[in-house]
């Protein structure tokens, strides 16, 4: 039993720590980087570039032609709408990448969403706007769609054999490869594609142009196709500023740029301009920003509002403009500084035969026609076929003409069934096909007259066929088929250009963004609020100050006509200006309200101002609780022309002054118990957070508060160094009297 135990047991699996050896184990394997890209990346590359980011020469990418068919056998041509979550449902039948994916796709496409200058889905519901990033779509639930009118011409014939069809992702059913398209839909789009290492940017020409340049092609190869499609033409309209040079390049090479610019109004009883169009290279949100960002930078200063009013009748960029600017000048600075001029820039890459090319106009055209006219040939062959096999029939038929009681008698003296068509095939001389044809014949229409009418269409088969004979034979026949069919794609589609062609083109000369003058001004700041900005010519003419009664100067600040300035609020805030934002004025007006002027909150004042041309320095915050917050100036500079910061001191304590400090010097503080400090503005600590409730420099007992809080100034008070404390806090001294009466000022 011991025996049969040892002999089922079995042995241990070998460990790693029982000093197993694994072949290979820590070794690195050197496999070159080359490998590694041919086995892994460049499928991933291959695949992208050819089923996914290109456009072929039917002139759509794999999820377009994928959607459109999908709608097409839904029968969406000729019937109503349906819900748009049911099309991309079906769609996933052939696109299995998810139903956003295929939902975004078929927005792109609809007529409302003014991406195609010629669009496939009439859609009903909210489809976004292409010129507008915050105008998205509604959800697919929502919304419902057909196709429009103009994929009749996408999917013509496609039953006939005219295109290859393969089987879907999972072989359920087949689908097919390209769209037998009547007109060049390859150019009749816009078409944006990024593929790996290569893109694809497409711009569109109108429908009309293009068909009748193709036409011209066919009939003459060497035609001029600026003669007939001089420029593109782009859904949201704009004025194309023209350039021949430009476009010829387009036209040889397929690359090149257009430039777009928008198109606006004036309207004078408003005092505003109205923008209508703009490039379809940006959006309504990015020229609203740019020109946002201009005005905070002080290059644009004619403009006091501008607002966004699209609605339900299109596009609508309304601008504001102040008294007496001149609406022309202001469009063309904004056309040099904003997208409302942008370029279009074409790079015309297209899958042909799985391979990607970058071709101009004239080579687009050519391989299209190419691939129209093999439609066509197959189309007409199909036709000839189903056509023979009829006339083939009815030859049999007329057979029958010669004796119908014989084929009567055969059939009814024929025994089995299996045998009838045998023994007409014997009886007549006739084949097979033509046997079966007569034999599923009627009783009824066993007649003359039926077999009269019906073998009547014989000759005109035979004309037919030898009509679709010739055309297969010809290719001047083949050729005049296609121009017959883009002839009626213009008559039943062709409209008139949206995008105006500039051929004039406009002044290049550049006017100058003037930069803000540089002269030394004085820049004064009243207790009260008011502001003035003084050159100093006209101060040594006149420097009595016009007041309001009990108004003081309380900062004056000697500086450049650049200088940025921070006015702080009662409320913990500062706001923004600059120098050059305040006229120059004299020192008797009353100057100018900083409340009013910066528009300020109900009730809010202004209580100090520095001025700095480089944020450096520091700005001094003292508080009824003694403590002085030292806070560097130059967390105050932002990168953007913000006008109003928040937070800009502590307000913990109440406030009791504000000192601008470029360099260290020594501040007076005194207390309700009438005590003086004097101390040094270096022995406080310098913070960055603007918000800090600082150190405390004046120790305060019961009661007392600090009451004052400046600059000292020799001759403030005698033997100032009896003031000056070894260490802070420090609570200060009284004063005697003779240092009181030493004091030549009292600041």
């Amino acid at each position: 039993m011991a025996k049969k135990n040892a002999k089922q047991q079995k042995p241990a699996r070998p460990r790693l720590g029982d000093g197993v050896e694994i072949l290979n184990a820590g070794s690195v394997l050197e496999d070159p980087i080359t490998n590694t890209l041919e086995t892994n990346y460049m499928p991933y590359a291959m695949s992208v570039i050819v089923s996914r980011a290109l456009p072929e020469i039917d002139g759509f990418k794999p999820a377009h032609r994928k959607l459109l068919y999908t709608m097409h056998t839904m029968g969406l041509l000729k019937s109503g709408r349906t819900k748009s979550a049911n099309i991309v449902g079906s769609t996933m039948h052939l696109n299995p990448h998810g139903d956003a994916a295929i939902y975004d796709t078929m927005v792109r496409m609809a007529r409302s969403n003014e991406s195609l200058l010629v669009p496939y889905v009439d859609g009903k519901g909210n489809f976004g706007k292409a010129y507008s990033r915050d105008m998205s779509c509604a959800a697919a639930r929502y919304t419902e769609a057909k196709l429009d009118g103009v994929c009749e011409e996408l999917f013509r014939d496609i039953d006939k054999d005219t295109v290859d069809f393969v089987p879907n992702y999972d072989g359920s059913t087949t689908e097919p490869t390209l769209l037998p398209a009547t007109f060049p839909t390859i150019l009749a789009n816009n078409t944006l594609g990024i593929a790996v290492g290569m893109a694809c940017n497409i711009c569109s020409f109108n429908l009309a142009e293009l068909c009748k340049t193709t036409i011209a092609l066919i009939r003459d190869p060497d035609h001029d196709i600026l003669s007939t499609m001089p420029a593109p033409d782009f859904v949201g309209g704009g004025r194309i500023l023209y350039d021949r040079a430009e476009m010829e390049n387009i036209v040889n090479t397929g690359r090149g740029s257009v430039r777009v610019r928008a198109v606006y109004g004036y309207n004078a009883a408003d005092h505003m301009i109205e923008i209508t169009s703009i490039p379809p290279t940006t959006t309504v949100e990015a020229i609203i920003d740019k020109i946002a960002e201009l005005v905070q930078a002080g290059k644009v200063r004619e403009i006091s509002d501008i607002r966004d009013e699209t609605d339900l009748n299109g596009l609508k960029l309304t601008i504001d403009l102040k008294r007496g600017q001149d609406p022309d000048k202001l469009m063309a600075k904004l056309y040099r500084l904003t997208p409302l001029e942008d370029p279009f820039s074409c790079n015309f890459n297209v899958l042909i035969s799985g391979r990607p090319r970058v071709m101009g106009v004239r080579e687009i055209l050519s391989e299209w026609t190419a691939f129209r006219a093999e439609c066509v040939r197959r189309r007409v062959y199909f036709d000839m076929k189903k056509k023979s096999d009829k006339l083939h029939q009815l030859e049999g038929l007329a057979q029958i003409l010669l004796d119908i009681d014989k084929a009567i008698r055969i059939v009814r003296e024929t025994e089995e069934e299996r045998e009838v068509v045998p023994n007409l095939m014997i009886g007549f001389g006739i084949d097979q096909t033509q046997a079966e044809y007569v034999a599923e014949i009627r009783l009824r229409q066993l007649n003359r007259e039926y077999i009269l009418n019906r073998t009547a269409e014989i000759e005109q088969l035979r004309a037919d066929i030898r009509e679709m004979q010739s055309i297969i034979n010809s290719r001047t026949k083949l050729l005049n088929v296609m121009i017959g069919e883009l002839e009626n794609v213009v008559k039943r589609y062709g409209v008139p250009r949206r995008s105006e062609i500039l051929y004039e083109p406009p002044d290049e000369t550049e006017e100058a963004v003037p930069e803000t003058p540089d002269y030394p001004v004085l820049l004064f700041f009243t207790r009260e609020g008011y502001f003035k900005k003084i050159t100093p010519q006209s101060w040594r003419m006149s420097s009595e100050h016009k007041l309001k009664d009990g108004d003081e100067i309380a900062v004056t600040v000697e500086t450049t006509n650049r200088a940025q300035l921070l006015f702080f609020t009662d409320r913990g805030q500062v706001y923004k200006s600059a120098a050059e934002e305040f006229e120059d004025t004299k020192a008797s007006v009353l100057g100018e309200y900083v409340a009013a002027r910066l528009g300020m909150e109900e009730g809010e004042t202004a209580v100090a101002m520095a001025a700095t041309t480089d944020y450096r320095g520091a700005m001094l915050f003292a508080f009824e609780n003694g403590k002085v917050a030292k806070v560097e100036l130059s967390s105050y500079e932002t990168k953007t022309r913000r006008k109003k910061l928040t937070g800009a001191y502590s307000t913990a304590s109440p406030l009791v002054g504000i000192v601008c400090l470029r360099e260290e010097t020594r501040l007076w503080l005194e207390s309700s118990a009438g005590r003086v400090l004097i101390v040094d503005s270096a022995r406080i600590p310098q913070k960055t957070t603007r918000a800090t409730q600082g150190v405390q420099v004046m120790t305060l007992r019961g009661k007392n508060r600090l009451i004052r809080f400046v600059p000292y100034r020799e001759g403030m008070i005698g033997s100032a160094h009896r003031y000056t404390p070894r260490s802070i806090p420090a609570a200060g001294t009284v004063p005697r009297e003779e240092d009181v009466m030493e004091q030549t000022t009292l600041g």
